[in-house]
């Protein structure tokens, strides 16, 4: 049965092979892309790979160092006993750039696992972690043609505040 845990080492072979098909896939705008770049060559050493999953957790640190634009952050993964199937980054405040276009909420799923449900119900296990930070409502954004992140959202009980370019904006409670 999967399930919403922080970032661990126990999932680093699915993990690996999650990586591989987004780089498959050519995913060059997101959080995972982003891990690929600066992370990948070091993940074949199990020593290093603990040392990423301990620097994305302690992301969720207020003082954890980190770039002027980038805001803390709680990273989940969502999992079934060592298959890695998908990540959520919970961002605890939204500056401009996440306001008008990331949100507090981004997730995807592993290419080899979409359409299976594990979006709907990664969300909504990751709801009740964005309101223990104190985010309620929370943003969350999808592009205009992603359909299946619009059934997502709106399945969680986003509610469509507008369209800015080429995001749909949501605002999603996450408490009772």
């Amino acid at each position: 049965m999967p399930e919403i845990v922080l970032p661990t080492a126990d999932v680093r072979a699915s993990f690996l092979e999650a990586m591989d098909e987004f780089v498959a896939e050519g995913v060059e705008l997101s959080q995972t892309a982003a891990w690929i770049d600066v992370h990948a060559p070091g993940w074949t050493d199990p020593e290093r790979f603990e040392s990423f999953v301990e620097s994305v957790k302690a992301d969720a640190r207020p003082d954890n160092p980190r770039p002027d634009w980038h805001v803390p952050c709680t990273t989940l993964w969502w999992i079934d006993g060592e298959t890695y199937l998908g990540r959520l980054a919970i961002r605890h405040v939204l500056n401009d750039f996440l306001l008008d276009v990331g949100g507090h909420i981004g997730y995807d799923v592993r290419p080899t696992r979409r359409r299976e449900g594990h979006a709907t119900a990664m969300l909504q296990a990751a709801l009740p972690w964005a309101a223990g930070l104190g985010i309620d409502p929370a943003l969350i954004t999808c592009d205009v043609d992603n359909h299946g992140s619009t059934k997502v959202i709106e399945a969680a009980g986003g509610v469509l505040e507008d369209v800015r370019g080429v995001k749909r904006r949501y605002w999603v409670p996450t408490s009772g």
